[in-house]
């Protein structure tokens, strides 16, 4: 499966962004999918999981509320909607896909493909 993240950019504090996923080579229904996000000098961070059918979403903590997982496994895409922007939402942004859904959905090594990133800047 190939993943291909888009939809970052520069946005003032309180703005929003969606975040797009394309996926191809593989059976996008068929896997789950995450948000990952990594800030300069940080590990890797678990941001939001959306299950095969949609049903079933996760999210971190500091951005419930704010940000919504979505998914169309019609285009083979998966979406994350964020809203309420603050300067520490600032990284890059991951899309990863799991060929099941594991117990925890938010360690990197539940997921088995990833895309290349997409960068978010929020100014304050």
């Amino acid at each position: 499966v190939q993943l291909q993240a888009s939809g970052g950019g520069l946005v003032q504090a309180g703005g929003s962004l969606r975040l797009s996923c394309a996926a191809s080579g593989g059976t996008f229904a068929s896997h789950a999918m995450g948000w990952f996000r990594q800030a300069p000098g940080k590990e890797r961070e678990f941001v939001a999981a959306i299950s095969r059918g949609g049903g079933t979403t996760d999210y971190v903590a500091s951005v419930k509320g704010r940000f919504t997982v979505s998914r169309d496994n019609v285009k083979n895409t998966v979406y994350l909607q964020m809203n309420s922007l603050e300067p520490e939402d600032t990284a890059v942004y991951y899309c990863a896909a799991a060929r099941v859904w594991r117990p925890i959905m938010t360690l990197v090594t539940a997921y088995d493909y990833w895309g290349q990133g997409t960068q978010v800047t929020v100014s304050s």
